[in-house]
């Protein structure tokens, strides 16, 4: 049988999302790796949002994690990360959400983002016990998020640091934008966009205040900031891969783990098939293909519905419904939120499933 399809198959309903358990353990082994140490690690839960996977990094020495939301942050103590940082900015219930954490999980610390001074008088009487600790979100080219390195990501930091119930946690920089295929352009790109983090940190330093941790980086350009002694890395989709970065970062070497399993439901003529990946199954955000097919070649995606993806090929008619075809994902994150479970594969079977709790907004707080 092929890596990607296990050998009880026909035991497995689809559409299914598998997750091939060694190529996880290898990513998480050259994740590592290539940081130096899981101390030099923040790992970002987005891609995966699953407790077991939690605890294996624990178990291989990570101690830092960071997520996207309250969800899976709550996930991430329940699992025992000793230390969680939110990246994004809480903001009404939310805010009040973050500081429920903090009281709910004694043993885990937390942190989250801030990049506009309004938004501290409404987290400082949040405060309980201890306080809140908070980076500075920078804007260093994706114009998502973030504030500008420069004067008023240094007024934000004096701030923090002077406003009774929060304390000043350090810096977060997310350069999402850079994924040039070419290492060296990419490179060169990461130190253009990082170089006024670095110049933020000594004036910060400068001005009397001491810098905890600088957070940086996703997974395109994980690879230079792990170089960098002082900062930390998170990468989040190395843990899976998928077929988007193995098609435009060529220079990473991490194996896909996540494949979808799918079934042609009907053949309505020699050159068609349907399947039943619909949105619902696949992430859909962007133009096909967002499946890569590892056992169908010339394959041309012609309608993509809710529970549907309807193929066209040169020759379809050796693959009758129930055929199975294994691809994988463009995106993996967002597939990963599309499914409630997962199959996990090991030595070539699926051999028992695991919950994805944090793909839902709201767990217990």
């Amino acid at each position: 049988m092929p890596w990607f399809a296990p050998v009880n198959a026909d035991d497995l309903p689809s559409p299914a999302l598998l997750l091939h358990a060694d190529r996880i353990e290898d990513n998480l082994a050259l994740m590592i790796a290539m940081a130096g140490g899981p101390d030099r690690l923040c790992p970002h839960l987005k891609t995966h949002k699953i407790p077991q996977l939690v605890r294996r990094q624990i178990e291989l020495g990570i101690r830092r994690f960071k997520c996207a939301t309250i969800a899976e942050a709550e996930m991430a103590a329940e699992a025992g990360a000793p230390d969680v940082l939110l990246a994004q900015q809480p903001v009404g219930p939310n805010a009040r959400r973050f500081a429920a954490l903090i009281t709910h999980f004694p043993a885990t610390r937390f942190a989250t983002l801030v990049d506009h001074p309004a938004v501290l008088p409404e987290l400082a009487p949040l405060a309980t016990g201890r306080d809140l600790e908070l980076l500075i979100d920078l804007d260093i080219g994706q114009h998502r998020t973030g504030i500008a390195p420069g004067p008023e990501a240094l007024a934000l930091a004096r701030s923090i640091a002077s406003t009774p119930g929060l304390a000043f946690a350090g810096l977060h920089a997310y350069d999402g934008h850079l994924h040039d295929p070419d290492p060296a352009r990419r490179q060169a790109q990461c130190e253009a966009a990082f170089a006024p983090v670095t110049q933020l940190r000594h004036d910060v330093e400068a001005a009397g205040l001491p810098v905890p941790r600088v957070v940086a980086g996703g997974s395109p350009t994980f690879p230079f900031h792990a170089r960098r002694p002082d900062v930390e890395c998170s990468p989040g989709t190395c843990v899976f891969w998928d077929a988007g970065y193995a098609a435009g970062l060529p220079d990473m070497d991490f194996q896909p783990a996540a494949v979808l399993l799918a079934r042609v439901v009907s053949r309505p003529s020699p050159r068609r098939l349907c399947l039943d990946l619909g949105h619902k199954a696949v992430a859909s955000e962007m133009p096909h293909p967002r499946v890569v097919w590892l056992n169908l070649d010339n394959a041309t995606p012609v309608a993509h519905n809710e529970e549907h993806l309807v193929l066209e090929l040169p020759d379809a008619t050796d693959l009758p419904p129930g055929a199975c075809l294994y691809g994988l994902p463009w995106h993996v994150c967002p597939t990963i939120a599309l499914h409630a479970e997962a199959w996990v594969i090991r030595d070539g079977r699926a051999t028992e499933r695991w919950a994805i709790p944090a793909r839902a907004r709201r767990l217990t707080l």
